[in-house]
């Protein structure tokens, strides 16, 4: 696996879900990135498709990038352009079944459960 993939998907797996959960209430876009999620972690997924969603995916939890997340109201919208352009990318790669768990996870930690991944 390259480098940067390598670095990315470290990242990713040890931040995203701790900055989604902090910030799940603002992030409009939660649904996507977590179906990304389970589609980049997902065996079946080539290698191209994967780097492509984790670069996505770690701008999104960079602490700083174009537009702070913390700016109320513009904060995402950087992070929502970044992953609808790889998702335009890879939509074809995105299963029913990344979908369905990124509800159902969605939905426990909207009652406070921690996520598996």
């Amino acid at each position: 696996m390259p480098a940067t993939i390598q670095q990315n998907e470290e990242t990713v797996r040890e931040k995203f879900w701790p900055k989604l959960q902090k910030f799940l209430s603002r992030v409009p876009f939660a649904e996507r990135a977590v179906a990304g999620y389970y589609c980049a972690f997902d065996p079946a997924t080539p290698i191209k498709v994967k780097g492509i969603l984790l670069a996505a995916l770690a701008y999104f939890i960079m602490p700083v990038d174009v537009i702070p997340d913390m700016i109320l109201g513009l904060g995402f919208t950087d992070d929502l352009t970044v992953l609808a352009t790889a998702y335009a990318l890879i939509q074809s790669h995105m299963k029913d079944e990344h979908w369905d768990k990124a509800r159902e996870t969605l939905e426990k930690m909207r009652r406070g459960e921690t996520p598996e991944g």
